[in-house]
Formats: structure tokens, sequence, C-alpha cells
């Protein structure tokens, strides 16, 4: 009875181990394959507003302190960094140096530019100045333009305006894609509404014009947020806007969820505005909360 009870717990022993063994492997097996999915997406900082007072080589240690290695740097604020339409253009190719030759990526330049003035020439110029911002984008070895939709006006039907707005980003995104560049229509304002933004990139023929997330309340309102990002979830941006992730307001993880799900390949700009003692700290902490939303995501 021993010898027989000893082969049958040996069985019993090795099946075992075959089984838990079997099980590990299936789980390196898929996190293997979730990995290269979550490395996709990237987290920055865009200098609105822990980085407005930077200068160049601040913004680069700070960010490679804190281990955040790509930067939105805002234009048309005066900010520290000082990238604005008057460099010339050795300043630009100094600018674009300073970066290739750091860990830090500049992911794109973010200007004020809105596209739905209803005054002809206000719309002109804001068409002309956003392409002299992609220009500098090319310049110092960005990717892409963050322009506004921006809102409606009185007596203005919502469909001109819509119209208008997808006119505009399509003769910019030609524009764009002459100089090896990307526009990003972020979702702001009253016309940045999630299934607003569909109805103007319904009429956006130009691939290189994509929908920039802002992780707004408003867009976990009824139907719930997955059902919004759906509208939109093909014609996204490489690029999307965080807040604090330890509010409340917004469903990050749930928005991290669905963006490694779309495969979804970019960059998430901290536009964080919470007065903080030490900011290089708060990105490290908000670096290791999205890390961990990355983790549980491409294991779920």
């Amino acid at each position: 009875m021993n010898t027989i009870h000893t082969k049958t717990s040996r069985r019993e022993f090795l099946a075992g181990s075959l089984q838990a063994a079997l099980g590990l492997a299936a789980v390196r097996s898929f996190a293997a394959e979730a990995a290269p999915q979550a490395a996709k997406l990237r987290l920055g900082l865009a200098t609105y507003q822990w980085g407005m007072d930077w200068d160049i080589p601040t913004l680069i240690a700070n960010l490679t302190k804190a281990n955040v290695l790509g930067v939105e740097l805002r234009t048309q604020s005066k900010y520290k960094h000082g990238v604005e339409l008057e460099l010339t253009g050795a300043q630009r190719g100094e600018v674009k140096k300073r970066f290739a030759d750091s860990p830090v990526a500049v992911v794109a330049i973010a200007c004020s530019e809105r596209m739905d003035w209803p005054e002809p020439e206000k719309l002109k110029a804001s068409i002309a100045a956003a392409k002299q911002y992609l220009q500098l984008s090319a310049d110092i070895g960005s990717l892409s333009l963050r322009v506004f939709p921006n809102q409606f006006h009185p007596g203005v039907a919502q469909d001109k305006t819509i119209a208008q707005i997808a006119a505009s980003v399509n003769e910019l995104g030609a524009f764009a894609a002459g100089i090896g560049q990307r526009v990003d229509l972020e979702a702001h304002g009253p016309a940045g509404a999630l299934p607003t933004m569909k109805a103007i990139m319904d009429r956006v023929t130009e691939k290189t014009v994509g929908v920039r997330l802002n992780s707004d309340k408003r867009d976990a309102t009824p139907p719930g947020f997955a059902a919004q990002f759906a509208l939109v979830k093909d014609r996204l941006a490489r690029t999307v806007h965080l807040h604090n992730l330890t509010s409340a307001d917004f469903p990050y993880q749930e928005q991290v969820k669905l963006l490694v799900a779309a495969n979804w390949d970019g960059w998430a700009l901290m536009e964080d505005t919470d007065k903080v003692p030490d900011r290089v700290a708060a990105m490290i902490e908000q670096r290791q909360l999205w890390e961990e939303m990355v983790r549980k995501a491409a294991l779920a």
C-alpha cells in the first residue's frame, strides 16, 4: 500500500507541477504579448502649467529625472522655453539639437488657434498662423500641432460651424502632410464634445488629422465614456491630454483600458494645474500611477 500510495502521490505531484508550469507559461506568454502593446502608451508632459517657467535645459533635466520622456511645448504664451514663431532658423535648429541629444522627445507643440471663427478674416488669419506653427513644429523636430475646434456662435447654425471646422483642419492637414506633420484637433470647448468631434471628423478626409482626447468629465456622462470613446476611436490623434490621475471626476483606468484595446500608439501628456511643492516629485507620482494603470489594462 505504501508503494502504491507513493507512486500515486508522485504522479499527482508531477501532474500538478506540469499544470503549474503550463499555467505559468501561459501567464508569461500573455504578459509577453501584452507588454509591447502597453509599451505603446507613453507618458509625457504638457508645459501648461507645470513646465511654464522651465527653460529647455531645465525641462530636459527635470523630465529626465522624473523618467517622463516626452514633452508638448505650449506656444503663444511666452513660456520660459522660448519656442515661438520669432525663432530664427538657426535657433530652431538649436532647439531640435538640444532635444535630439537628450532622452526627451518633443512630441507636439500646442497653439491656441481656433477653427470656429464666424468672421472670415479671423478664420483666415487663424489658419495662416496654424500653418506657421506647423512649420515651427517641423523645424524643431516635433511631430504634431494642437489646435482647437472651439465653440458655437449665436446666429450661426451648428452644422455650418461643424462644416467650417472640418474644412479648416482639412486644409491644415494637407499642409501638414507636405512637411511630415500631424494636426491634433483637441476635444476642447463647447464644440469639442465627442459627439460633435465625430460629426467634424466624418467630414475630414485628411489622414494627418486626428482627435485629441482631453480627459474631460463630460465625456463620461451618459451614455458613458466607452460609448463616447467609440465615436472617435478610429480617428484618434497620437496624443491625449491627462489631468490629475487621482481625480475621481474622470475614469482614467477605463480610458487606458480602451486605448490598450484599440492598440493605440501615442503619448499621454500631463496637463496638470494643481499647485504642488515639488513638480518633479509630482510627475514621478503621476508616472507611477500611469504605469500601474497601463499594467492593469494590459493584463485585463
